[in-house]
């Protein structure tokens, strides 16, 4: 009987095995060499702390879990800020000692005031800088609480615990920078070139009217993460490398200008849809109408189809740094001979009584301002490509920041679970209450920043019970059969790859991280061992209870997974436009700090909301709305301010003139609106910025400024008119019925004011 075997399960092709390889080396490859990197640099630790005689070598064990992370530049960041926030707990905690040794119950009362300090900022800081935060409350506990007992070691167990921690973190940087390395530049330059493309392929879409509003919103969402994501790498990759530091400041500065284009676009994009519908209203009013409104589109739409080309090479897209100078090059001409072609075009439309030349003002100015951000994109973009650059001098920064509320109930939550549990470990004087006490705290701090503590505390929980029971077989039944170092590294091998791998899958990353720090608290042996079941066990139980507690805190103590602290983030958020109407103006450099500031305040807003609701989609659609909104407006508010404040000195433009009363009243009633939206604050702002508008324009009828100051003064108007018309945007969620709980009126049917 004969039989037939395909030949590609007898023989692989070399391409098609090392593709499987490369795949594997992407995926899978990378977790080994993680894991592996891990338990190195942990025995590294533990031998060293050893071999230094150290008392307790499995903080050394500990320190390396806690600040081991698959890229580099992590380690460095996170080690970095462990060593401030070390240094800082313990010269709190030899304060607090040399105050309060006598006094066990003022000692607990002002440690947790000290925890809870720190956990709230860890909770306001959403980056590495909140680790600083969490090791500097967390030291002061680790240090303290056991040192409260022999006052008259403290300061010598303090210095040696310190040293333990040092000898951790230097391990898991020595071993993260040279075995396999992981740079987080590499990671940053494929997601700016990424980016860059799907950008590129939006802005196409986007002109050529292939996208719906579903489609803007997602691609909108992805580009808050990216910006997010990218900040977060960004902020570790200058501990890698001289070249990541060198393009620092143009990273950012690229990340800032991705932000003003974008917003720029989509509101010129929504300004576009608005006047199409204007138009299309006004079909039912009168031919002339439709006709000139339609006018006003159809000069500005050949334009837009103009830039897509721009930003391609040879007819393929721009991918990489070196590409994109020529992509910039041509929008540099293409911005030059913007203006020039634009007031050729006004000119002709004057001609018709029926065009409304504000329509096309309007979005001419839109137009010239989103080419030019759009420039300034790709130009940092491009010099990315050289080491140095004239554009690396930027002065504006992406600072991630949450709730000043939240962060406050965080802190007291973690002040009142410490508290708590210190007043029943004195109340009892059971034996592992410190550890019960201390515990509480990291847990706390540790958590805060998670979206949902509450699962995260009690997955911790749980790997530190499975934890529990494994350093059980190991500590009593596998121990006392070995000797030597190598074989206590190969007794400790399986044990701790478990808790690793579990750390780099996301689902079960919370049980990894408890599995593998309270693995080495309970099982990291010591220079000499002590065989003591019953206090093994009371530690084990103080650090289940301790995580339970806190996870119950969690829950009960104003959780942040409740609607309130959500409602509080879209309030922040709305608030944006608030700081657009009132932030300080000045210099150039202080606007590009609030444009920049009021541009990343928004997105990160937006981005902590839906981290809150990862499975509620409606929340995240109305949040997005909302930063539509607000981007849209705020901007506009900006660039008002910044027209008005570079008029020249002229007593027609002096602050007391009717006109300025005008525009300043516009922007207060924008700001009351955004920061309580109501009914009647929506028509109190639509009909201030009808005032302004008239009040403008009277002012141009007037008298005749050189064309300079005019031009200047239709950028006012531009931007005023832009303001009413994004008010009433029908898409608007200050058009919603129920905004912000309120019944508002449906004002889709200003639309066809808009003009």
């Amino acid at each position: 009987m004969s039989s037939t075997t395909p030949p590609s399960l007898t023989r692989a092709s070399p391409g098609a095995v090392y593709a499987a390889f490369a795949d594997w080396a992407r995926t899978d490859g990378r977790t080994w060499i993680y894991l592996f990197k891990a338990l190195a640099a942990c025995f590294l630790a533990l031998g060293l702390a050893m071999k230094l005689d150290l008392p307790q070598p499995r903080t050394a064990m500990t320190t390396v879990f806690i600040v081991m992370q698959p890229q580099s530049g992590m380690v460095f960041a996170k080690s970095f800020y462990r060593i401030c926030g070390t240094l800082i707990g313990l010269v709190v905690m030899l304060a607090l000692l040399g105050a309060f040794a006598q006094q066990p119950e003022l000692f607990i009362v002002s440690t947790a005031i000290w925890v809870g300090i720190c956990t709230a900022g860890a909770a306001r800081n959403r980056n590495f800088r909140s680790y600083g935060f969490v090791l500097a409350g967390y030291t002061a506990a680790l240090i303290g609480i056991p040192a409260s007992q022999h006052p008259d070691g403290a300061f010598m167990s303090a210095l040696t615990r310190v040293a333990e921690v040092v000898v951790g973190i230097l391990c898991a940087g020595f071993v993260s920078a040279l075995v396999f390395p992981q740079h987080a530049g590499e990671q940053m330059r494929s997601t700016v070139r990424a980016r860059f493309s799907s950008f590129v392929d939006y802005l196409g879409a986007a002109l050529s009217g292939n996208v719906d509003r579903a489609h803007i919103e997602a691609t909108n969402a992805r580009f808050v993460a990216d910006i997010v994501g990218f900040e977060a790498v960004r902020s570790v990759a200058v501990f890698e490398s001289p070249d990541s530091r060198m393009r620092n400041g143009r990273l950012s500065r690229l990340n800032s200008e991705f932000m003003t284009a974008s917003t720029r676009f989509h509101a010129l994009h929504q300004l576009m849809n608005r006047l199409r519908a204007s138009a299309a209203a006004s079909g039912g009013s009168g031919a002339s109408g439709a006709s000139g409104a339609s006018a006003a589109v159809d000069a500005l739409e050949p334009y837009f189809r103009e830039i897509a080309p721009l930003l391609s090479k040879s007819g393929e897209p721009v991918l990489t740094a070196a590409d994109a100078s020529h992509a910039a090059a041509q929008l540099e001409a293409f911005k030059s001979e913007l203006p020039k072609r634009m007031r050729a075009t006004r000119a002709a439309l004057e001609t018709d009584a029926g065009v409304p030349l504000l329509d096309f003002d309007t979005g001419a100015e839109m137009l010239v301002r989103f080419v030019d951000d759009l420039h300034a994109y790709a130009a940092t973009y491009a010099s990315l490509a050289v080491a140095t650059h004239e554009r690396e001098r930027w002065v504006a920064r992406y600072a991630p920041k949450t709730n000043g509320i939240a962060a406050g109930v965080a802190g007291l939550r973690a002040a009142i679970v410490m508290s708590i549990l210190g007043a029943f470990w004195i109340a009892t004087a059971w034996p592992s209450g410190s550890t019960l006490t201390l515990t509480a705290a990291a847990v706390c701090a540790l958590a805060s920043s998670s979206p949902n503590p509450t699962r995260t505390a009690f997955q911790m929980a749980a790997g530190t019970l499975l934890s529990s029971t494994l350093a059980t077989v190991l500590t009593f039944g596998i121990y006392p059969h070995i000797d030597g170092f190598a074989l206590l590294c190969a007794a400790l091998t399986p044990f701790l790859a478990l808790g690793v791998w579990m750390t780099t899958r996301p689902k079960l990353a919370g049980y990894g991280v408890g599995y593998c720090i309270f693995f080495c608290f309970l099982a990291g042996p010591d220079n000499v061992i002590h065989y003591d079941p019953s206090s093994f066990i009371n530690d084990a139980l103080a650090l289940v209870l301790s995580m339970l507690v806190a996870s119950i805190a969690f829950a009960v103590l104003l959780p942040p997974s409740t609607p309130w602290l959500r409602n509080r983030l879209l309030a922040d958020l709305r608030a944006q436009v608030v700081l657009a109407c009132r932030g300080r103006l000045g210099r150039l450099w202080r606007l590009r700090k609030l444009r920049s500031r009021f541009e990343s305040g928004a997105r990160d807003l937006m981005y902590q909301i839906n981290a809150l609701a990862p499975a509620e989609p409606d929340v995240q659609r109305n949040t997005i709305r909302w930063m539509f909104a607000v981007l849209e407006i705020g901007n506009a508010v900006i660039d008002l301010r910044s027209e008005v404040a570079a008029l020249p000195r002229d007593a027609r433009y002096a602050p007391s003139m009717p006109w300025r009363v005008s525009v300043r009243a516009t922007g207060d009633a924008v700001s009351r609106l955004f920061a309580r939206p109501r009914a009647e604050r929506l028509d109190a702002a639509l009909a201030a910025t009808a005032a302004s508008i008239a009040a403008v324009q009277q002012m141009l009828s007037v008298f005749m400024p050189p064309r300079e100051e005019r031009s200047q003064l239709q950028r006012i108007l531009s931007q005023l008119h832009f303001i009413r018309s994004a008010l009433l945007d029908p898409q608007s969620p200050l058009a919603q019925p129920g905004a912000d709980g309120d019944a508002s009126r449906d004002v889709s049917q200003g639309v066809s004011h808009a003009a």
